[in-house]
């Protein structure tokens, strides 16, 4: 497996995992995690768990982009290096965002976002590059 594919793999565990926090902060609350009703409970969270929920979509959000263009990058015969290298950009980016959003760093995370951003548009230009 390439590093783009395994970076691939890692950014859907991401998306995943950034549900950990959400739902430490849903437990938190009175009454404890709303199985029945947990989109209600998250949109009712607030500091800490409202930004865990807001890293938790966003993770979604950048993904599917981030995959599209990584088997792009791969069915164009990008050149590997780059395209391992700006996989590894997003996923290390990602990492850094859900991080500075927990931490209400929000300029860090919009830093972070926009290198994660490029990343991804680079991975495009590669393909067309190849």
């Amino acid at each position: 497996m390439t590093i783009p594919f395994v970076c691939v793999f890692v950014a859907f565990l991401l998306c995943m995992a950034t549900k950990l926090p959400v739902a430490l902060a849903m437990y938190r609350k009175p009454g404890g995690y709303d199985n029945r009703h947990p989109r209600d409970q998250q949109s009712g969270l607030e500091g800490w768990g409202r930004r865990a929920v807001a890293a938790h979509l966003n993770s979604f959000e950048a993904f599917p982009g981030f995959a599209a263009a990584v088997v792009i990058a791969h069915l164009a015969s990008a050149d590997p290096v780059w395209s391992s290298w700006f996989a590894v950009v997003f996923v290390t980016s990602r990492i850094a965002y859900i991080s500075f959003y927990l931490a209400n760093s929000h300029v860090l995370r919009s830093l972070v976002w926009s290198l994660g951003w490029g990343a991804t548009v680079l991975l495009f230009v590669a393909s067309w590059l190849a």
